[in-house]
């Protein structure tokens, strides 16, 4: 199925596996998913990412991260720029999300990164998305 923003599918297929408690979720695979996939598991919010092919099709498997209590680390994922309304930041202008509690996730010249990293590179660009 054919779907006109590819990233907030991603983040609704995540989201709703967080939801069912599933241990992995499955992810019709891109260059910019991949990257977007780094940077949760770099924060912490994916244990595992592994690349998947099937007959002509690539998939890309998160494993999710749950607490002691079966409760995902990952409460919510939210997209900001989209292709009706893009945004974008200057380097002065980054979000903190929930008080620096949550992460954003930019696409910047120099690639997808969190929002912290991309503050420390005094960098700005399109906010993808929050995740909490």
């Amino acid at each position: 199925m054919a779907t006109s923003d590819p990233l907030a599918d991603m983040f609704t297929r995540i989201r709703n596996a967080a939801a069912a408690r599933h241990d992995e979720v499955r992810i019709p695979a891109s260059n910019v998913k991949r990257a977007v996939a780094q940077v949760l598991k770099a924060e912490g919010f994916v244990k595992g990412i592994a690349v998947a092919e099937e007959g002509p099709r690539t998939f890309i498997k998160l494993d999710l991260t749950y607490g002691e209590d079966r409760k995902a680390l990952l409460s919510g994922i939210r997209r900001v720029s989209r292709p009706g309304l893009r945004v974008y930041v200057d380097k002065r202008e980054i979000p903190r999300v929930f008080g620096g509690l949550g992460v954003a996730i930019m696409s910047t010249s120099q690639g997808v990164m969190s929002g912290r990293e991309a503050w420390r590179r005094k960098i700005g660009g399109e906010v993808l998305c929050y995740v909490w």
